[in-house]
């Protein structure tokens, strides 16, 4: 059982992105409620929760294209 180098470096490549968004979708969620009187207010809190779902969801397909790439799943 070897390991799929190519499927295995966009698991990791994913993986970075998806600590963008761990990391960026707080603070924009934080500035939002911090700012509520703010006419930006609605949009900006609509931004966070995308970028929070979206982390969440990069976070799964990360993790399945890790081990797709070390399990050789040929799907």
């Amino acid at each position: 059982m070897r390991t799929n180098k190519k499927l295995l470096m966009k698991g990791v490549k994913n993986l970075v992105y998806t600590l963008g968004f761990m990391f960026i979708a707080p603070v924009v969620l934080y500035q939002a409620f911090k700012n509520q009187e703010h006419p930006l207010f609605i949009p900006v809190l609509i931004l966070g929760l995308i970028l929070a779902i979206a982390a969440i969801g990069k976070g799964f397909y990360s993790i399945k294209i890790l081990m797709q790439a070390l399990f050789n799943d040929s799907k």
